[in-house]
């Protein structure tokens, strides 16, 4: 994700064409973050409007997705911007879940690095069965 999360205006608005450009995503992603109330476009007829504060949203859901977390907790992080406690506790809590997200990423790095070893070893077994019986065949 190569977008920017600062704020090109204040009253800047951004239709779901525009976001779906800049962030490389569907409408229809767009509309299932609204959804899941992540982002709140406000809406002028039928078309919805986007502001900065929804444009750094989905910035920020984006790149948790890319970290693996979920929505749950992306969600989560977001809802404490408005804590008032100038995002301490929102920030607290980002360093906590980005920790346990950054475990998990090196537990499942080291079980990766196994099954690679592993899976080498296998197909170097089969290749020597295979050249056996290539070579006496």
């Amino acid at each position: 994700m190569n977008a920017d999360i600062s704020k090109p205006d204040e009253g800047a608005i951004f239709t779901v064409t525009q976001l779906c450009r800049e962030f490389d995503v569907t409408p229809r992603a767009l509309r299932f973050y609204e959804s899941k109330g992540l982002l709140h476009p406000s809406r002028q007829d039928t078309r919805r409007r986007f502001g900065n504060r929804d444009r750094a949203r989905l910035a920020l859901i984006l790149r948790g997705k890319r970290f693996g977390f979920s929505l749950a907790e992306i969600g989560e992080l977001l809802d404490l911007y408005d804590t008032g406690d100038s995002q301490v506790t929102q920030l607290t809590r980002t360093i906590e879940t980005a920790e346990q997200r950054l475990s998990e990423m090196r537990r499942q790095r080291e079980e990766l690095e196994l099954g690679i070893a592993e899976l080498q070893e296998q197909i170097k077994l089969v290749r020597s069965i295979l050249d056996e019986k290539t070579a006496s065949g």
